[in-house]
């Protein structure tokens, strides 16, 4: 069985049945069936009866619910209280721990997936990724973050970013994965911009569009150089190890320390997770 991290999450409107079935046969890691923002607040009773399609796939799925503060969420959480436990809840607008405790008691033993789209959000990051066992994620909303923040571009949402990817290591949750693009026509912008979350730290990203998929997917999966350092990394620690050696280095001299060894064991895992 494949222990690689997901990279590519693919959002789908809960009220068209038929895209859902179309997104549970697609090459995304995980599928995302959307009850709040792609569902207009007329269609919201006949999105919850798609969820029905998710009850025997054996597919990665969330289901994105409407925040506690809307007259559909209640009935959001009665609709996941009858899946499975392993499609797990994704919840926006997180603010508080009180949030998540509540969510907690509602949704036993279900993993959380939680988004932060506010700056009091951000502020309380690992307050919030630490609230639940059942916390299995934390990320960005980037729109309404966007809109809190009064930020017109990518710039502005620097430390945002950096601030949810540490407080996940913090809370030793994986990396993030980053907020959806929003142009689906512009490839190269989508690349341009998982280049940069990579180098931040985010590993994988939503998208909106299938077509979307194999940009992600091909930004966040190790270069060949990345592959063949890994495993020079893990095969002179081996050999170290072997002859009880305590210093390492690599042939152009680079000493290895923790951080590098655990780089490696990352980008194999990314490669190929039968090496590990």
């Amino acid at each position: 069985m494949s222990t690689a991290p997901p990279l590519t999450l693919l959002y789908v409107p809960a009220d068209r049945p038929d895209r859902v079935a179309k997104a549970l046969t697609s090459e995304a890691d995980v599928v995302l069936v959307d009850l709040e923002d792609a569902v207009a607040p007329s269609r919201k009773d006949e999105a919850r009866a798609t969820l029905r399609l998710l009850t025997e796939t054996s597919r990665p799925v969330q289901v994105r619910i409407n925040h506690a503060s809307t007259p559909w969420h209640s009935d959001d959480i009665a609709a996941i209280a009858r899946l499975p436990l392993a499609v797990g809840a994704r919840i926006p607008k997180v603010e508080s721990p009180d949030e998540v405790h509540a969510l907690a008691d509602a949704l036993p033993g279900r993993a959380l997936h939680l988004l932060i789209e506010s700056a009091l959000g951000v502020e309380r990051a690992l307050a919030i990724a630490t609230a639940s066992p059942q916390v299995t994620s934390i990320g960005l909303g980037e729109a309404d973050l966007r809109s809190d923040l009064r930020v017109a571009d990518d710039t502005g949402l620097t430390w945002a970013r950096s601030r949810i990817i540490v407080a996940a290591r913090a809370a030793r949750l994986p990396p993030p994965v980053m907020s959806a693009y929003p142009n689906v026509r512009d490839l190269d912008g989508l690349a341009a911009s998982c280049r940069a979350g990579r180098a931040l730290g985010f590993r994988g990203r939503t998208a909106i569009h299938p077509a979307q998929l194999d940009t992600i997917r091909a930004a966040f999966l190790p270069t060949a150089d990345e592959i063949e350092r890994a495993r020079e990394v893990m095969a002179r620690l081996d050999n170290a190890i072997t002859a009880g050696v305590g210093a390492i280095a690599l042939a152009d001299g680079t000493f290895l320390d923790v951080a590098m060894v655990e780089q490696a064991r990352t980008v194999l895992a990314l490669a190929d997770p039968d090496e590990l």
